[in-house]
């Protein structure tokens, strides 16, 4: 049986040479780090992974109601978020944005345009039901 191991070892280690990776850093890769935990609810606030962070969705939460006052609120959330966790807006690579109308699109996307002037990360939008008053929810993944 460790012949068999042995091969393996050896067959990785080729594959990790010739495809200019290294197993080393394989045998590094660090757990993912669960960040601002709740203990209210079953999940993280973000999660830093080889250095990327994904962050929890984030709605516009209280104050005034409407698309464009709430997606500055879940915006300005998020930059909070990643400031706190070494990150910045200008380090987003993907955004995932939940609309309760895709109506608001144009709206939002006015909001959203002031946070992303230069870098403009990836984005998908999305027309759901939130089944309360918010009106936008955004997810980000970031670099660190």
């Amino acid at each position: 049986m460790s012949k068999v191991v042995s091969a393996i070892a050896l067959s990785t280690l080729l594959m990790a040479v010739q495809f200019g990776t290294s197993a080393v850093y394989a045998a590094e890769a660090t757990d993912p780090e669960y960040l601002n935990s709740s203990q209210r609810a079953p999940l993280s606030e973000g999660v830093r992974y080889g250095g990327v962070i994904y962050l929890a969705g984030k709605t516009g939460g209280q104050g005034e109601p409407g698309i464009q006052p709430e997606t500055r609120r879940a915006l300005e959330s998020i930059k909070d978020a990643l400031e706190r966790f070494g990150s910045s807006m200008d380090r987003v690579l993907k955004c995932t944005v939940f609309l309760a109308d895709m109506a608001d699109w144009a709206a939002m996307n006015e909001i959203y345009a002031e946070y992303f002037p230069v870098n403009k990360p990836a984005r998908t939008a999305v027309g759901i039901s939130f089944g309360g008053a918010n009106r936008v929810e955004i997810e980000c993944i970031a670099a660190e």
